[in-house]
């Protein structure tokens, strides 16, 4: 649900000059997505979204072209020294890590952003990802390797 409408916000910004949250808010629930304009504020938040303007007046909602690396090292050096191992289950990947550490590492799997990955959960040395399928979860732990050995 999240996923289609983060396609859509992205859909009306490009078609339609929307300025406010309230205007981005209204287009959505036109389309059918029952949102507030909290859930607005949250969804602009995640796009990583800012305001532009083309005449120098009105200002509308555009993606922000980011020049960050996709995958922050932070991220990637968290996992580095969490992680102790991982096997998987059908579609379901266990990650085990150093004592204390599987929230962190958890949270920097999400932070990656991995499509494959629907969700996860973290307990204090083990993290249960839930994988779309078998053979995305073998590339997930490829994946993983290889920003392990990096």
């Amino acid at each position: 649900m999240k996923l289609d409408r983060h396609k859509k916000i992205l859909e009306l910004i490009d078609e339609k000059n929307i300025g406010t949250q309230e205007e981005l808010a209204d287009e959505l629930n036109k389309a059918g997505y029952n949102v507030t304009q909290a859930t607005v504020s949250r969804d602009i938040r995640e796009l990583n979204l800012t305001k532009v303007s083309d005449d120098g007046k009105n200002q509308r909602y555009a993606p922000l072209i980011s020049t960050k690396p996709i995958m922050s090292e932070k991220y990637i050096r968290v996992l580095k020294e969490g992680f102790m191992s991982m096997d998987m289950a059908q579609n379901i990947l266990v990650i085990k890590t150093v004592p204390g550490m599987a929230m962190a590492v958890c949270a920097a799997l999400d932070a990656l952003k991995f499509n494959e990955i629907v969700g996860s959960i973290a307990g204090d040395d083990t993290i249960m990802c839930a994988i779309r399928s078998v053979n995305e979860t073998v590339t997930v732990m490829n994946k993983i390797k290889r920003l392990i050995k990096k």
